[in-house]
């Protein structure tokens, strides 16, 4: 009797033995490696390289095998590992108050708090900066509801009396304050109506090394301004500047109204300067304080009486045109009116025509260059290089079209009528009669609307003419009809106000500027209508007569015209005139 032990692939040597009779002309085949035994034991045939083989895929098996265990072993470890954190008495606590701050929940929060003092539990900057927060929500009136039936008053008085506690006993538990820690503070500070200390809790973090952020400023600045004390309050925006902090509206905003309550005209001057250019177009709430200022008494007294017409206009040409820079002009009262702007750009109230302030090439490619950084943290950069590489060989062109908001237009169903209307329109006012840049996603191109005989001509034409882009699936096709528009400099036809977080990773410096002088916007009333970008610049500007022309964010320019303050006056004096001795000598 013969016996046969098999090697079956990635397993172990069997040791069952299985008998196995041979005819006088029966040939045994192995059709897989295998030692052949006679019935002592002793092997009668092997393959050598078979027994090569078999000692290579034996071991490889083992490897595997204690590789995958280990792997699996190292898996369960951290499992129970993370499990064992979270069950520490600080990481339960943790996860508690974290639910208390999402819920808005004071009263809750300090109950953790008192039972894990009591229990000894140790408590991180983490567990101090939440009860922070909610404590300084509370303090300022600013939680969605009261708790328990509590009085609106009482929570205010726990939030701030507990919140000075427990900022005090993260300083004697010697837990390192980072920017919330302070900010939190600072809040608590302006609910006891103490601006000074808040003030203070910001000059420690700097002191501290911690960058302060607008945030840590709010509480002084706002507290120092409703006190009506402007000198501290114009300190803290200095402070301000220093850092590297940059106002916004309503931080300018109630810097102008304490700068008119205390009547510093030049202050009033700076604070509308400063939203011109970085707010430019100020919401309801700010140009009633700018109203304000305009109809004051004191407004009227404030002006010179004569200035230097060559110096004015230096200033606009220095300053790129909308403004000079050069002080309030004239005196008397001021005529303020709520107005609109004609197609021209002229005001419908006192005749004048506003200027559009050209954007430095520089600053654009500036801008270009910048966009295919951020597109590709946000988008597969293969694709996006793709697109690069196929705008160089296909364009510039005269005008993108965001193909999904034009065709969309209606809300109900994509339509490629209107698309192509719109694309035709483009093609007649473009001086070199090129088609626009149609960007359409992968999924508006195949299926749907676009398996129409006549849709798929459409479609095929505008890829033969090399007008048409389909961006890839998963991708955001936001990022491909921007980056086109700005890298030809190009009209870009779409009624995306362009408001998302996409837009605000842009920042608010140059995009809103070139958005104002590139935007086409569509309406479909009887046929494609476009509205072409305006032919002056929406932003608060300064004439060199002295008046004043400051847009709101109220209207849109199209079905309902952008509304505008406007504000004049007839001057006594106007700018120098030349002296008789001038005109003597000839000058």
């Amino acid at each position: 009797m013969l016996l046969v032990k098999t090697f079956p692939l990635l397993s172990v040597i069997s040791k069952a033995k299985t008998p196995l009779r041979l005819g006088r002309h029966c040939k045994f085949r192995c059709c897989s490696p295998s030692l052949i035994f006679s019935g002592d034991g002793n092997c009668i045939r092997s393959s050598p390289s078979s027994m090569q083989t078999m000692t290579h895929l034996t071991t490889l098996a083992t490897s595997q095998s204690t590789s995958i265990s280990k792997t699996s072993s190292e898996r369960l470890y951290k499992k129970a590992m993370k499990k064992a954190r979270m069950e520490l008495p600080e990481n339960i606590l943790k996860h508690k108050l974290d639910m208390c701050s999402r819920h808005r929940k004071l009263i809750e929060a300090l109950q953790l708090y008192d039972e894990a003092r009591r229990n000894g539990v140790q408590l991180s900057y983490h567990h101090y900066n939440v009860l922070l927060y909610l404590c300084s929500f509370a303090a300022v009136g600013s939680l969605a509801e009261s708790e328990d039936g509590e009085d609106d008053v009482n929570v205010k008085n726990l939030g701030m009396t507990r919140g000075i506690e427990i900022y005090q006993q993260m300083n004697i538990d010697k837990v390192a304050p980072n920017e919330a820690t302070f900010t939190n503070a600072a809040r608590l500070a302006a609910a006891m109506e103490d601006p000074e200390m808040a003030f203070d809790l910001v000059k420690q973090m700097k002191s501290s090394g911690i960058p302060p952020r607008l945030r840590s400023y709010g509480p002084a600045l706002f507290g120092f301004c409703e006190k009506g004390e402007a000198s501290k309050a114009f300190d803290v925006d200095a402070h301000m500047i220093e850092c590297g902090v940059v106002a916004e509206e309503s931080e300018l905003a109630a810097l102008l109204e304490v700068a008119i309550e205390r009547k510093i005209g030049e202050k009033v001057y700076e604070m509308l300067h400063r939203l011109r250019s970085s707010v430019r177009q100020v919401s309801e709430s700010t140009a009633k304080v700018v109203e304000k200022w305009f109809r004051s008494d004191y407004a009227t007294d404030v002006g010179k009486e004569t200035w230097d017409a060559a110096k004015i206009k230096e200033g606009i040409v220095n300053g790129g045109g909308g403004w000079h820079g050069q002080g309030w002009l004239g005196n008397g009262r001021w005529r303020v009116t709520r107005t609109n702007m004609d197609m021209k750009g002229v005001c419908q109230s006192c005749d004048e025509k506003l200027v559009c302030i050209d954007i430095d090439p520089a600053e654009t490619a500036h801008f270009a260059g910048s966009l295919p950084k951020l597109a590709c943290q946000k988008e597969s950069k293969v694709n996006f290089l793709k697109f690069e590489e196929w705008l160089r060989q296909h364009g510039p062109f005269d005008a993108v079209i965001d193909g999904a908001n034009v065709g969309m237009q209606n809300q109900h169903y994509f339509s490629f009528f209107d698309l192509n209307s719109t694309v035709n329109q483009l093609r007649q006012l473009s001086p070199s009669k090129k088609l626009p840049l149609v960007i359409l996603h992968r999924s508006r191109v195949h299926g749907g609307p676009a398996e129409d005989p006549k849709n798929r001509r459409l479609l095929q034409r505008w890829k033969e003419s090399g007008a048409l882009y389909a961006t890839p699936a998963g991708s955001n096709d936001d990022w491909y009809w921007l980056y086109a528009a700005v890298s030809c400099n190009c009209l870009l036809v779409t009624n995306d106000e362009m408001r998302d977080h996409l837009f605000q990773l842009l920042g608010t410096s140059f995009f809103p500027r070139w958005k104002e002088k590139h935007q086409v916007r569509t309406s479909f009333s009887r046929g494609v209508r476009l509205h072409m970008p305006p032919p002056y610049s929406i932003i608060i500007q300064e004439s060199e007569n002295g008046s004043w022309h400051v847009p709101t964010v109220t209207g849109d320019d199209i079905g309902n015209p952008r509304q505008w303050l406007c504000a004049t006056r007839a001057r006594n004096m106007s700018a120098r005139s030349p002296s008789l001795e001038q005109i003597w000598r000839g000058q």
